[in-house]
């Protein structure tokens, strides 16, 4: 069953000092105030402007009055969120958002290294639908996890048991306003076609599905953690750069489950499943000294070098 934001809080334990990721929006504004009233005088915001529409100015100046009444710090760094060719652009804003976020904490002094992100229950099925929509593997499957570290920056996101319709209840309860992004209602937008379309369908016919699509995505969490765990230890026998002698002596799953985990750990890029189904076909016809193997994976190339694979991006 999803929570209300007081429940999810009451289960929350992060490092302090907190900042909190801070868009203007319903959502980013209860996390805010929430986590503002839970640690007065350990929270700050951080406000990512990207410069995508003529509203972003407002959309600070918001943020700086709201920080400014409740007496709460603000951060904000202006990026250049416009994709390159061949990104969308929900992918370049997102990119150029964790990018600054990371920047934006190691500026502070001291620097700020606990941020919260405002993504509930809702966000969480997006990404599930969006996922299952690409025919994506265990990973995607995982949807979003709950924290996570990276270069030295601890990242948790509190909400995801609970709704955005919660949110926005809690908010009118208290007085509070908040900015609509005018792009949240543009359905050229995948995920903004999920959720003015699917979640309404969706809550019409399965009322629990937060609840059961949220296990689900525990479960393959769950199971990818195991996969991982595995991978591990045949990386350990097959060598690091595999060996192909080792890796012939694996099953073809186990051969496909600890190539993308060293293309993964190794080289920060991961195959298409077309392509990993052609390189573990090479590796398959791979019996003599001769066989060569140089293939298109990832955004490099897996080559055959004695009697292992490298990867290298030329």
């Amino acid at each position: 069953m999803t929570r209300s934001i007081a429940q999810a809080l009451q289960d929350f334990h992060p490092g302090l000092p907190l900042a909190v990721a801070y868009s203007g929006g319903a959502d980013s504004t209860a996390l805010l105030l929430a986590c503002a009233e839970k640690w007065p005088g350990q929270v700050s915001a951080i406000h990512i402007h990207h410069g995508l529409q003529a509203a972003a100015d407002g959309f600070e100046q918001h943020c700086r009055d709201v920080c400014a009444q409740l007496q709460l710090p603000l951060h904000v760094m202006r990026v250049d969120a416009r994709p390159a060719p061949g990104q969308s652009p929900e992918e370049a804003a997102r990119s150029a958002r964790y990018t600054a976020l990371r920047d934006c904490a190691e500026a502070a002094r001291p620097p700020l290294r606990h941020l919260v992100l405002a993504q509930h229950a809702d966000d969480q099925v997006e990404t599930l639908l969006l996922a299952l929509s690409r025919g994506a593997g265990l990973p995607g499957l995982s949807a979003m996890p709950a924290q996570w570290e990276r270069d030295g920056i601890h990242y948790y996101r509190p909400l995801l048991d609970v709704s955005g319709a919660e949110l926005r209840a809690w908010l009118r309860a208290r007085g509070v306003a908040w900015i609509e992004d005018p792009t949240n209602a543009d359905e050229q937008y995948t995920r903004n076609r999920i959720r003015a379309r699917l979640l309404p369908a969706l809550e019409a016919v399965f009322p629990q599905f937060r609840d059961t699509f949220a296990r689900s995505a525990l479960h393959a969490a769950q199971a990818q953690r195991l996969l991982d765990e595995l991978a591990g230890e045949d990386l350990l026998r097959v060598g690091h750069p595999p060996a192909i002698a080792g890796l012939r002596a694996l099953s073809r799953d186990r051969q496909a489950n600890v190539l993308r985990h060293w293309l993964r750990l190794s080289h920060a890029t991961a195959p298409s499943a077309a392509q990993l189904d052609e390189l573990l076909d090479q590796i398959a016809a791979c019996s003599t000294r001769g066989h060569g193997i140089r293939l298109k994976v990832g955004a490099g190339f897996v080559e055959r070098q004695g009697q292992v694979l490298t990867w290298y991006n030329p």
